[in-house]
């Protein structure tokens, strides 16, 4: 496994000459990916929990979507099943978009790890204590100010043990994108183990990596939940 990595060990850590490779490619993918999605992910969830069927009801059909079908399935349509539509392909601006592997990985990761973060977020603010809302109402809080400055930071800190759940699934969901020949870590470790037959070591160091990049994920949550969810610990007398 030594001597692999030795050969192998700047196309699973950042680059493959040719671009971003391995942890590099799978933290750009990660990152992209959540940032977009935690970004979409608020207003839907405020949508997902509104009184008015109009906008509920699209959200619900979303999510129901994006949560009932593999996440495979759907990287498998954004890459090769979107491209073969027509209107797709007379459209410059699409045409350019989906003919890019990792634009169409992205697009797929996006509204995925979106759809779950979105039932999340959702859940957390049913959760909110009605006082606390009653509270924010009588300081003359209403409309969007009432969301901003009090529903989605406390929904946020109550979601925070869910989310990061979701943050770990969506790290070694990224695997899959070897599937649209993007150059992830798993990519790599399959090139590898077809050009030196060590299997066994090639996809050794992948799940090593993989491993060492949930531990810092976790820690990182865990850092975050001491700080922003002590409100919740209970005192003691």
């Amino acid at each position: 496994m030594i001597e692999l990595f030795q050969q192998y060990g700047l196309a699973y850590l950042f680059s493959d000459g040719a671009g971003l490779s391995g942890v590099a490619m799978t933290l750009w993918l990660f990152i992209v990916s959540v940032v977009f999605g935690f970004c979409l992910s608020i207003p839907l969830a405020l949508a997902r929990v509104s009184e008015h069927f109009w906008l509920r009801w699209p959200v619900e059909v979303y999510t129901y979507l994006f949560r009932g079908t593999p996440l495979y399935i759907q990287l498998l349509i954004c890459y090769t099943g979107l491209y073969s539509l027509e209107v797709v392909q007379d459209n410059a601006l699409l045409n350019q978009f989906f003919r890019n592997a990792l634009n169409c990985t992205l697009l797929a990761f996006v509204l995925n790890t979106c759809a779950y973060t979105v039932e999340i977020f959702a859940g957390a603010i049913r959760n909110i204590p009605h006082g606390e809302i009653e509270a924010a109402r009588a300081y003359g809080l209403h409309g969007w100010r009432l969301n901003l400055f009090v529903v989605v930071p406390a929904a946020l800190r109550r979601a925070l043990p869910a989310y990061s759940n979701e943050m770990i699934l969506m790290l070694h969901a990224t695997s899959l994108a070897f599937t649209a020949t993007v150059a992830d870590i798993l990519k790599v470790a399959r090139d590898a183990n077809a050009e030196t037959f060590l299997t066994f070591q090639a996809f050794g160091i992948a799940a090593l990596l993989y491993m060492l990049l949930s531990f810092a994920l976790v820690g990182l949550f865990r850092l975050a939940e001491r700080r922003w969810m002590r409100f919740l610990v209970p005192t003691r007398g």
